[in-house]
């Protein structure tokens, strides 16, 4: 299946981008540029992908991202609020319409209390304005596959982002005016041989 084969995602990822004319710009920590070369693997890739950053240190997430120091701080570098500076930083130094991050803790060590081995933030971001973001995971399953299972999280998400804003559902409005009911022949003829309701007499003139 193309969701989880990283080269075919990656494939129909681009396939979309040339299509709609977007360019893609990647933010990774604990993947090390795995999302980047995946897409730069696909020939062709060069008119959809304008640079990756890979930036494993807090000081190169500052320097390059513009992360900024008090979200490290307060929340680390791994979280939600950095995954979501690294794209939105990403998108603004690249000047691209689409950018991704990753930040984890891809094992064996580095975990740390609430933030065991496995758990991965990833965000989206694009030129209009939405960013998507995702907590991942995947749990002490090796580090290679904690990496690999990045990658495809960050494939699917920048597709969805790909496709543009959905239009709302729009609602059924009930209709105010009541249906007419066809008269069918069999409802005529009845109503024909209904006899007619008798005439109340006049009151006589004195």
């Amino acid at each position: 299946m193309a969701g989880s084969d990283p080269r075919a995602l990656s494939r129909a990822l681009l396939d979309l981008c040339r299509g709609r004319k977007l360019t893609i710009a990647t933010a990774e920590s604990c993947t090390g540029g795995l999302v980047a070369a995946a897409l730069t693997d696909i020939p062709g890739s060069s008119d959809v992908i304008d640079r990756g950053f890979v930036t494993y240190s807090n000081d190169a997430k500052h320097a390059m991202l513009g992360v900024k120091a008090t979200t490290l701080e307060s929340f680390g570098a791994v979280s939600k609020e950095t995954a979501t500076q690294m794209a939105v930083g990403a998108l603004e130094k690249a000047g691209v319409d689409l950018a991704v991050s990753i930040t984890g803790i891809a094992g064996p060590g580095g975990a740390t209390p609430g933030k065991p081995v496995g758990l991965v933030h990833l965000a989206v971001a694009s030129r209009d304005g939405r960013i998507l973001n995702k907590e991942c995971r995947f749990g002490a399953i090796g580090r290679s596959q904690v990496r690999q299972r990045s990658v495809l999280e960050a494939l699917r998400m920048l597709m969805e982002l790909a496709r543009g804003p959905q239009p709302p559902a729009k609602r059924a409005v009930a209709s105010l005016v009541r249906p007419r009911v066809a008269r069918t022949p069999r409802r005529a003829a009845v109503e024909r041989r209904r006899p007619a309701a008798p005439r109340k007499p006049k009151p006589a003139k004195t």
